[in-house]
């Protein structure tokens, strides 16, 4: 109900802007792929234990002109995005046993920024909210524990997780970033997404053993677009 609802808030909202626009002098659809640099902000636990990891990034975008230059214009996207962090291969010790922790966790989100741009002369700056969505959880980490007590070890290793019922699969943040776009179109974009919200939830003290129980989505993306002239 919540995802129906969202859809038709969207179709509404992008309905709105592009009546808004009707008299604006341009508007283009195109496609964006690239690359997440993504890892965790906030207050983490061990935080030298989580390192940054590489994902994809790419999807669709629609450009609406707010002025007969082309200077000021709003663009809402549509993008799949897989963010996350590797796990630093070293041993970090609790109150009652040593673990180390190896491989990488993908969050799988849709993203859906809406940005205000600014395109003087090639030149680009944009900024605006976006709203993601968990999409699903690839966990592949391998897990070593050592007892304190008895120096028994014991390993495991998980290749997926299906089971969100811990993390907040609604998220809130937004996006800035530079870029130079051609008059044919093609575009490259330096963004930095951020996240207001934890993507853990508050009651849950376990995951990760509470270490991002505190812990943010953050990303630092390079990415190619293409926008498809108008007429």
């Amino acid at each position: 109900m919540k995802k129906t609802s969202f859809l038709v808030a969207g179709l509404l909202s992008a309905a709105a802007l592009v009546s808004t626009s009707a008299q604006a002098q341009d508007v283009r659809i195109g496609l964006r792929a690239g690359a997440n640099y993504s890892n965790l902000a906030g207050n983490i636990q061990n935080e030298s234990t989580y390192n940054n990891k590489l994902g994809f990034v790419g999807g669709a975008m629609l450009n609406i002109g707010l002025s007969d230059d082309g200077f000021f214009s709003i663009q809402p996207e549509l993008l799949y995005s897989q963010k996350g962090f590797e796990n630093k291969p070293d041993e970090y010790k609790y109150l009652t046993f040593t673990q180390k922790r190896e491989g990488k966790v993908n969050y799988n989100y849709l993203d859906v920024p809406v940005l205000f741009k600014i395109n003087a002369d090639g030149f680009v700056v944009e900024a605006g909210p976006q709203y993601s969505y968990l999409l699903s959880v690839k966990d592949e980490t391998k897990v070593t524990n050592t007892s304190g007590l008895t120096g028994s070890t014991s390993s495991s290793t998980t290749h997926d997780q299906k089971d969100l019922s811990g993390l907040n699969r609604n998220e809130l943040g937004y996006v800035t970033g530079i870029g130079y776009q051609a008059e044919n179109g093609v575009s490259l974009n330096l963004r930095y997404t951020g996240a207001f919200n934890d993507f853990v939830k508050s009651d849950d003290g376990t995951y990760f053993n509470g270490d991002l129980k505190n812990a943010r989505n953050s990303a630092f993306q390079v990415s190619l677009g293409y926008l498809i002239p108008g007429k």
